[in-house]
This record gives structure tokens, sequence and C-alpha cells, in this order.
């Protein structure tokens, strides 16, 4: 079906049953974009239904089930979205989680499952994204990574690791979409209040374990993380989003949050050696 040439932009957004997908996916309707708002477990649904009915957006956001890593499914999903509305111009790549823990005690079964949202599903998406924006010389695929895509920290080995990749496999994918009008970009938030924090937060099963000669190190991190790390309105980086999505021309990262730009000045200037006595002494490793 071939729409009216004024007809809205079509947004994909994944991860949308909370946090920066949902107040992402109701930014982008507010901007005048046709939202399809996706997530792996539809009975989540009912927290974007709600903020929908709100602020009177059913008629720009549609709900359906999408799970980053079945992979087979995601060329024919976007197949019948782009048969349905007649364009895919933004796809936000928002869907993952955090798997906590020290390295050591991260099983490989683990660390991969944290790469199979994190960065392979964002990878399969992203591909079978990017013929439909080849065909119309257009489109932005949006990563959602994370300030620890950039500056790794303690306990969250595996949540950086992928993050890392998805930074490295998106700065070749600019290179080679941006002659082709096809925008990659990174946002990179600090922490903010979303369920990445709680229930999207996973620790190896040896974290916690008797066991573990890092037991007690895990819990001072996760008092550390629940009782002094400052978290911002997601607001934030839901809004930078939008404005991204409508900027013909935005740049390849974003760092959001004073946090992350905290991180940024630090690296610039700390010696290494010195960072890591700080960052053991503030989290008590």
């Amino acid at each position: 079906m071939t729409l009216h040439p004024k007809s809205p932009k079509v947004a994909v957004i994944t991860g949308a049953s909370g946090g920066f997908g949902l107040i992402t996916a109701l930014e982008l309707a507010r901007a005048g974009f046709r939202v399809i708002a996706t997530m792996r477990n539809l009975k989540k649904r009912l927290a974007l239904d709600e903020a929908v009915a709100l602020e009177n957006l059913a008629a720009a956001i549609e709900v359906r089930h999408l799970d980053v890593t079945a992979f087979d499914t995601h060329t024919p999903f976007f197949d019948s979205v782009v048969g349905e509305f007649g364009s895919l111009d933004v796809l936000v790549n928002n869907a993952g989680f955090s798997m906590a823990g020290f390295a050591e005690d991260v099983s490989l079964a683990e660390l991969r499952e944290q790469f199979e949202t994190n960065f392979f599903g964002a990878v399969s998406l992203s591909k079978a994204a990017l013929p439909q924006m080849r065909l119309q010389g257009s489109g932005h695929v949006i990563q959602v990574s994370s300030v620890t895509g950039r500056y790794a920290n303690a306990c969250v080995s595996s949540y950086s690791a992928s993050k890392f990749a998805l930074e490295g496999w998106s700065e070749a994918l600019r290179l080679e979409m941006n002659p082709l009008g096809i925008r990659i970009v990174l946002v990179e938030p600090g922490a903010f209040a979303t369920d990445i924090w709680e229930k999207n937060v996973r620790v190896g099963q040896a974290a916690f374990n008797v066991h573990s000669p890092n037991k007690e190190r895990s819990l001072r991190f996760r008092d550390y993380v629940r009782d002094q790390v400052a978290k911002r309105d997601p607001r934030e980086v839901a809004r930078l989003i939008a404005a991204l999505a409508q900027d013909p021309y935005p740049n390849l990262r974003y760092l959001v949050g004073q946090d992350a730009k905290t991180f940024r000045i630090l690296d610039s200037l700390v010696p290494w050696k010195i960072w890591e006595r700080m960052v053991e002494k503030r989290i008590g490793l």
C-alpha cells in the first residue's frame, strides 16, 4: 500500500513496555510520527496503553509484538510495517537489560544472553531495516547505548561489553550508510530512573552465592547503586531521541545526563591509575 506523501513518518521502537521506550513512543507520537511501539511480552503493555489513553494518542501509536532475539522474524516484521504504512523512517533500538555481577562470577551463558539482546538484537533489527531505508534514500537508526558503552565500570562488565560492541559496530555502520542518506546515531544515557535499574536488572547467579569470593563486594556495589547513584528524569532522553529523529544531520554520539558528561571530563583529565583508586574508594571494592 502506498501512502499519501503527507502521511506521517513511521517510527518503530523496541522495548516500549516501560522506561525510555514507553516515554519515547509518546514523544515521537507528539512530534507527529506514526509509532509502532513493540515489546516482547504484550502482557506488559498496560502502562503504555494507559499513557496513550491519557494523552489521546491512540490514533498515532500501535502496539505490536516483537522479540529482538527472534532474529528470523525481523525482516518479515519490517515487511509488514512497510506494506501497511508505506515507509520506515526511524528505528529506535531501545530494548535491553543489564547483567550485573563481577566478571569472574558471570557465566559464559549469562554473558551470551546479554549480547543476544543488547548487541545481536540491535544488529539484526538494524540490518533488517536498512533495505527499506536504502530504497527510500533516507532513514534514522537510533541506538540506545549507555555511558558504560564508552567508559566501563565495575560490576557491569557484561553490560558494558555489549554496549562497547554496539558502539563499535554502529560507528562503522555510520561511515557506510551516511553517504546513502541513512543516519546512524548513538544515544548514551547516564543514570536515569528507568526499569534498567530494577525490573530489567539481572544479577549473575553466582554473584551473591556464599561461595563467591566477591559476595561482600557485590552487596556493597548493590547498596551503592541503590543509595548513592542519582537517577535523572528519563524524559530528557526521550525528548532527545524525538529531536534526533527529526534532525536530518545528527551527530554520531550524544551523551545524556550530567553524570555521563562528568565521566567524559574525568576521562580526559584524570590518569587511569588515579581513576582506579577513585572507583575503588567510592564503590568499596
